[in-house]
């Protein structure tokens, strides 16, 4: 059963704040920090080209009056393409650091932007969504912080959703942030001091960590677990993993060493078909090598970690979002801790199903008949049925309909609405009514390369488009007064119930009201 969300958004507040509100780096009211913690505003005009009314549908409160009084130096302006953002206004906050000169510093500036659930009093971890290498991969991440269906997966867990974006140059070794060795991990960690700092919640400072990194994001995350397990509920690694083992024709990437002792930390690997597993030519037919080692040598040691082989794609992201949400959900209900400040749970050792590795079909651990330390662990039986079905097609269920819209409102013939996202599925779309007669759908047109339609529309990173798309639909027929109620549509194509109809009782609201 799903949260509805007018209920939900009764239960909302205001969310904290200390007076430093983090808004757009190279704004005229930016606040970031340099490598020395130096608090900076940008200048006017730096190209930051989104409007204020644009974010309606996403339910940003307004700025807190009174912000401190800050000693203020200008900063470089961003260059393209990490110069082109959504504004950050709470529940969003955003720090961006320059690049660090100091021996073994980040060598390039990073731009992290979180998104806090309104309503949440204390946190209980941080999902992280970590962007792949090269300039079109990191600009994806400036809004990974803004995505409907991720926020559904932080809200039901009362954590805050993160995402960084690395300013690395097209042609820059990636190497310099995707490995935490080199200044990210340094960086990550002092973000989420700043950032809880000025959310009033300094609990992220020391929350779990739950990790989705895709390519060079996750090797990114699974180092952070080999470097941080005891902060790491869990992690899920697209496309990408840390090598163990040096590798000749790759002399640049220096391997990680498996803890000494048990870690615990699920994880799962997720790499496409044609990364070397049914492909083995072209640019990334060294993905399924590499994951094969990774896995093979973290499984020998009894460690929850499991592989789920895309069927459909190559590096793309594809539709991995409807299993990786889904896995995440089960493995941090699993795991939070209790209490706040307490540490880390176990998996339950019973619930675990086992799956032969390149198969499709799983079991439970104790009907297993191979070799249970060269078997796919899967947390439960839910998981592992729809596991089963992504192996087959990506094609993962969903059996339970969206929340309905709230908030529909009509102004000069221009109809607004907020709506949550559905956990399982997402939003693809929304249908609008008016007179209890189908007007329009938005968008108009389903439209996505990489998987399944989403209203915020996807990139290769599995970020929203730019701009954000509003929830917004202009009606053509000015000058009368109508009924109009909005209905999500989840990616299974299941529809809500309609919203209320427009206006907080229900009345007819015509142009100019």
């Amino acid at each position: 059963m799903k949260t509805d969300a007018r209920a939900a958004q009764d239960r909302r507040r205001e969310p904290r704040s200390d007076g430093l509100v983090a808004r757009e780096p190279g704004s005229g009211a930016a606040l970031a920090a340099d490598a020395k913690g130096t608090s900076r505003s940008g200048a006017p005009g730096s190209g930051v080209r989104y409007k204020r009314g644009m974010m309606t549908c996403l339910r940003w409160s307004s700025l807190t009056a009174g912000v401190l009084a800050l000693a203020i130096r200008t900063v470089p302006a961003q260059n393209p393409p990490y110069d082109v953002f959504p504004p950050a206004e709470p529940p969003v906050y955003r720090v961006r650091y320059e690049a660090s000169a100091e021996p073994g510093g980040l060598a390039f500036p990073v731009n992290y932007t979180i998104w806090i659930p309104p309503g949440a009093k204390t946190l209980r971890g941080v999902i992280v969504h970590q962007h792949g290498c090269g300039e079109g991969s990191c600009k994806s991440g400036l809004t990974g912080a803004y995505d409907l269906h991720w926020q559904a997966l932080a809200r039901a867990h009362d954590c805050a959703l993160l995402a960084p974006a690395y300013e690395q140059p097209e042609k820059a070794e990636c190497q310099k942030w995707c490995d935490p060795r080199n200044g990210s991990d340094a960086a990550f960690r002092r973000c989420l001091a700043d950032l809880g700092a000025r959310s009033g919640h300094p609990e992220m400072a020391t929350v779990p960590w739950a990790l989705w990194g895709h390519s060079g994001g996750g090797h990114w995350a699974g180092a952070m677990v080999l470097l941080h397990p005891g902060r790491v509920a869990a992690a899920w690694l697209r496309s990408g993993v840390p090598l163990l083992a040096a590798n000749p024709e790759r002399p640049t990437i220096k391997p990680h060493a498996l803890p000494d002792a048990p870690f615990g930390v699920p994880i799962m690997c997720n790499p496409g078909t044609k990364e070397g597993v049914t492909v083995k030519e072209g640019r990334f037919k060294g993905v399924w090598p590499a994951n094969e080692a990774f896995f093979g040598s973290v499984r020998a040691r009894g460690e929850p970690i499991g592989i789920a082989i895309d069927p459909l794609t190559s590096h793309e992201c594809g539709n991995q979002r409807y299993l990786a949400i889904r896995w995440l959900d089960a493995c941090l209900r699993a795991r939070l801790p209790e209490t706040p400040g307490g540490a880390l749970r176990p998996m339950p050792a019973g619930a675990a199903w086992l799956a032969p590795v390149g198969g499709t079909e799983a079991v439970p651990a104790a009907s297993f008949q191979g070799d249970p330390l060269k078997a796919v662990w899967l947390p439960d039986g839910a998981v592992a049925r729809l596991w089963m079905q992504y192996a087959k097609d990506t094609a993962v269920a969903d059996t339970t309909p969206p929340s309905a819209p709230v908030n529909v409102r009509v102004t000069d013939n221009v109809l607004t609405w907020e709506a949550e996202a559905d956990l399982e599925s997402g939003i693809a779309r929304f249908i609008i009514e008016r007179d209890g007669q189908v007007l329009a759908r938005v968008p108009e047109k389903d439209a996505n390369p990489f998987g399944r339609p989403l209203f915020q529309g996807l990139q290769y990173s599995d970020t929203p488009v730019q701009p954000l798309v509003p929830m917004r639909y202009a009606d053509a027929v000015p000058g009368r007064a109508h009924a109009y109620r909005v209905i999500a549509v989840n990616t299974a194509g299941l529809q809500s119930a309609p919203s209320a109809p427009n206006g907080k009782d229900g009345k007819r609201m015509g142009a100019g009201e």
